[in-house]
């Protein structure tokens, strides 16, 4: 049976430019509210994903995001969101894609299609059987991602994906599969609508809870976020002040900072 990519679709709506600006955005919309339902789904297959990468990093693993385009920079935007959230060392939570760095914020012409580039730039970061490579692809025919998870299967190496079709070649290829159809874009073909929001809500996921199962959060709170400007320094110290019942801002201030974290900040003081 030959593969179709419903992300490459025809849209359900016509003569998108003769629509009024209230009617584009109340039918782009209208195509939003439907991502959610679909994750709620695939929901089993999500929570695989978090149980492999959560048992990797417990003995030191690492998580691979792969990618190309806005898939790429979903992973990118996901990975560098982890250190300053939960606390994590950089290089813990990696994110590559496609024409590097530069492609991050201007698009390098064929860069996706590469079947041994992924690889190679997997090989650069050292990577080994305790780390898992998640490929993000929303056609899930990335050559760039497809290849560098058959290179990982042979070497042993953990593998899953996120795409948002079904039956894709990068599904056959990953050993744990999310697809997330959400069917043809407002835009005929345009993956930065529906499947890019898909794909965010499905790093959320993952990311956050990994880092919940391994103790990066105390109650629903950021124990050890990052310091890393006034708004988080205050967010922080409001969070010793509830959690130590102090009244004193000023005190608590004094111990975030002597300390460095909310977690160390309230682990000493009750000592």
């Amino acid at each position: 049976m030959e593969f179709k990519k419903t992300t490459e679709s025809e849209s359900q709506y016509q003569n998108l430019d003769k629509m009024s600006v209230s009617d584009l955005l109340k039918s782009i919309n209208e195509e939003d509210k439907k991502v959610p339902d679909v994750i709620e789904g695939i929901i089993p297959d999500i929570e695989a994903v978090v149980q492999v990468i959560v048992e990797k990093m417990k003995t030191g693993g690492r998580l691979f995001y792969m990618g190309a385009g806005t898939s790429g920079r979903l992973g990118v935007v996901d990975a560098s969101e982890c250190p300053p959230t939960f606390g994590i060392d950089h290089g813990v939570v990696i994110a590559l894609i496609a024409g590097g760095d530069t492609a991050i914020r201007k698009a390098v012409e064929f860069a996706e299609d590469s079947h041994m580039q992924g690889w190679l730039d997997l090989e650069s970061h050292k990577i080994t059987t305790n780390d898992v490579v998640i490929g993000i692809a929303a056609s899930g025919t990335t050559p760039y991602v497809i290849g560098a998870l058959l290179k990982c299967n042979e070497k042993g190496i953990t593998t899953a994906c996120i795409t948002c079709n079904a039956g894709s070649p990068l599904t056959q290829v990953a050993q744990h599969k999310i697809a997330a159809v959400v069917g043809p874009e407002f835009v005929t073909g345009s993956t930065r609508m529906k499947a890019g929001t898909a794909q965010k809500l499905i790093l959320n996921m993952i990311s956050t809870a990994v880092m919940i199962q391994l103790g990066k959060v105390k109650g629903n709170k950021m124990v050890d976020m990052k310091l890393a400007n006034v708004k988080l320094i205050d967010r922080g110290v409001k969070m010793v002040m509830n959690e130590l019942q102090l009244e004193d801002y000023d005190l608590a201030k004094e111990l975030l900072t002597k300390y460095g974290s909310v977690r160390a900040a309230i682990e000493n003081y009750k000592k």
